[in-house]
């Protein structure tokens, strides 16, 4: 079957989605992840008609390149927000407040999936509930940048929020590769400091250091073209360019050097939107250019959400704990350091909300922790099990935050009728048309 159909259905589906939710006033985010379980192996795909859906999910792993080069654009967008002249108002903040709140959120699961443990050791070990509570750290910037692109979020807690999530990446990487590396020691006895401590940071440098060299060419590259269409097509390929260099990985002795396509990406696009003076107009272009590859990203996220972690109890149960208590550790993290910091009461009491959604860079984690063999299983299959149910509630309650804050400001009365005067306009002209071609002239004949 050619990659055109399930990419032309997975598309299609997705905007179709967006109609039926309207009158519930779903983020889109939302419509596409349903779309993408619709026609998911366990739904219309289960039918086995080719056409109709995805049949499985080696069908759904075929499209992974979309799911990567979205991403890709994903932190290039969010490196928009790292302007130095912006950074200088709210950096201390994003940066006290998005180390924090990640912090605490670890420590929020591993207290509470101790608890489990304790409950039922023979379900839960220690090695599982430690990196459990690592990638409980990551939050998704995928669907919290759709939101606030489709509302056209702008206010106090946006500007706050997008740098938070892209520095929680990177916190995320730490957390997790030191809480995995000391997993792994009680899983095989033996202490390893390298992997512990060592390739974390040569990885986040690496990430650093490779983005702020493609930033730096993507600018003087940008100075060949006099052409804005010339201008965006370059700065698609150097995304996807930086996208591929940063799968790249290698060792150095004991030492691996790999990089976080997240952050390299993001440092891309913070380098470029500093040091190259028409990157408003470029980042603006790119926005409408990667509009379908986000809600193809979405869709295709959506169907690869395993449905068949709902038939194990223990997994219910455990995956249960871990949403709640992260969704604590989310909200009174941002909460307490929010207030440390002077931040404005709306940010402080919905600054957490947004920081639910979970996707990609945890799903990233709980295949590194597959490397713990049976107890890696466990850890995937919750980490699924919450992502389904974060990626599915998390925009809407990331959309109701950022509306209580005043951040998405609801259509002005003036505008609203202002538009539905035109559209009758529009559909009355359209009938008198019509009807005036029937008879066999035009209305401009008419003038």
């Amino acid at each position: 079957m050619s990659t055109l159909l399930p990419v032309s259905i997975a598309l299609l589906a997705g905007l179709i989605m967006t109609r039926v939710f309207k009158p519930l006033k779903l983020p889109s985010v939302t419509a596409y992840l349903i779309a993408g379980v619709l026609i998911g192996p366990y739904c219309l795909g289960a039918l086995n008609v080719e056409g109709l859906g995805f049949t499985s999910l080696e069908a759904v792993g075929k499209l992974a390149v979309i799911s990567e080069i979205a991403l890709g654009f994903i932190a290039f967008s969010i490196g928009n927000e790292f302007r130095l002249d912006e950074l200088k108002q709210t950096g201390k903040q994003a940066t006290v407040i998005g180390i924090f709140q990640a912090l605490a959120a670890t420590l929020f699961v591993d207290v509470a999936l101790y608890v489990v443990h304790l409950m039922m050791p023979d379900k839960l070990s220690v090695p599982q509930l430690i990196t459990l509570g690592s990638i409980a750290t990551a939050t998704a910037p995928a669907a919290t940048l759709m939101v606030v692109r489709q509302y056209k979020a702008k206010g106090p807690l946006t500007s706050l929020l997008l740098p938070i999530v892209a520095l929680d990446d990177a916190v995320g990487l730490i957390v997790f590769a030191i809480s995995f590396g000391i997993a792994k020691t009680l899983v095989s006895g033996m202490i390893d400091f390298v992997s512990i401590f060592i390739n974390p940071l040569v990885e986040i440098i690496a990430s650093l250091i490779l983005g702020s060299i493609m930033g730096w060419v993507l600018t003087q590259l940008e100075k060949l073209f006099n052409s804005n269409t010339n201008r965006l097509n370059l700065t698609i390929a150097l995304v996807f360019l930086t996208t591929s260099l940063s799968s790249i990985s290698f060792s150095i002795g004991p030492v691996h050097v790999g990089f976080s396509s997240l952050l390299v990406c993001m440092m891309l696009g913070t380098v470029f939107c500093n040091i190259c003076p028409l990157s408003h107009d470029l980042m603006a272009a790119t926005d409408k250019w990667t509009s379908p590859l986000f809600a193809l990203f979405f869709v295709i996220s959506g169907a690869e959400l395993e449905l068949g972690v709902f038939s194990d109890t223990a997994i219910i149960i455990i995956g249960t704990v871990y949403i709640i208590f992260r969704c604590l550790g989310k909200y009174f993290g941002a909460l307490v350091s929010a207030k440390a910091t002077n931040c404005a009461p709306q940010i402080c009491k919905y600054l957490g909300i947004t920081l639910f959604p979970q996707a990609g860079v945890a799903l990233g984690m709980c295949a590194t922790a597959m490397q713990l063999g049976e107890d890696g299983r466990l850890i995937r299959n919750i980490t699924l099990f919450a992502v389904l149910i974060y990626e599915l509630f998390g925009p809407l309650m990331t959309r109701q935050a950022l509306m209580a804050a005043g951040d998405i400001k609801p259509m002005p009365e003036e505008i609203k009728n202002r538009r539905e005067t035109k559209l009758e306009d529009a559909k009355k002209h359209g009938k008198r048309k019509h009807y005036s071609i029937l008879r066999g002239h035009h209305p401009r004949d008419d003038k």
